[in-house]
């Protein structure tokens, strides 16, 4: 029998960059947009705030975008600070590019396995899904799903009791199963 488990967010991932007031170098998104408009031009950030101190920075989400451009969903979305549109933001590869950013997604997202019953088994067939783009290395995943070590888990892989098509080692952010006998 095949068991799903499924990685979800919590809340939205700590922003990694620099603070200019006092150097620190985490950031919380709180979900807040600031629309600036010039004439018949847009700009929008993400604001977030310093972890350490408090101050507020910007993530450059438009910049002076023609107003009829802009989806007006969008603009709706930044509007009524959408918590769900930022989550979106912060996944997205080219603004945390252009911000020159990284997330760090410890303590922001949990392992829903629907229950113990498969840690009696002798073998179980797991399909882990993502519902965002995580980060996560499968190791800990097994290990916290399983009930058992980091440690133990890579014994099991070494002896080949523990299978998958994907390489187990490093960080997946994709579905994938695996195998574990034991």
């Amino acid at each position: 029998m095949l068991n799903s488990w499924v990685v979800m967010p919590t809340c939205l991932p700590t922003v990694l960059r620099r603070c200019h007031a006092c150097a620190s170098e985490r950031f919380r998104a709180n979900g807040k947009f600031r629309v600036n408009a010039h004439h018949k031009l847009l700009d929008a950030w993400l604001l977030m705030l310093c972890t350490a101190c408090g101050d507020t920075a910007k993530l450059t989400v438009l910049e002076r975008m023609n107003v009829r451009s802009v989806q007006p969903e969008l603009l709706d979305r930044m509007h009524d600070n959408d918590p769900d549109l930022a989550a979106e933001l912060l996944q997205d590869p080219l603004l945390r590019r252009h911000n020159r950013i990284a997330l760090d997604w410890d303590d922001a997202w949990r392992l829903d396995t629907g229950g113990s019953d498969h840690l009696d088994r002798e073998a179980i067939d797991v399909s882990v899904h993502f519902a965002a783009p995580i980060p996560v290395r499968p190791v800990r995943l097994i290990a916290d799903g399983c009930g058992l070590s980091r440690a133990r888990v890579e014994r099991l892989i070494t002896e080949g009791k523990l299978v998958s098509a994907v390489r187990l080692s490093g960080r997946l952010s994709d579905d994938f199963t695996f195998t574990l006998k034991r």
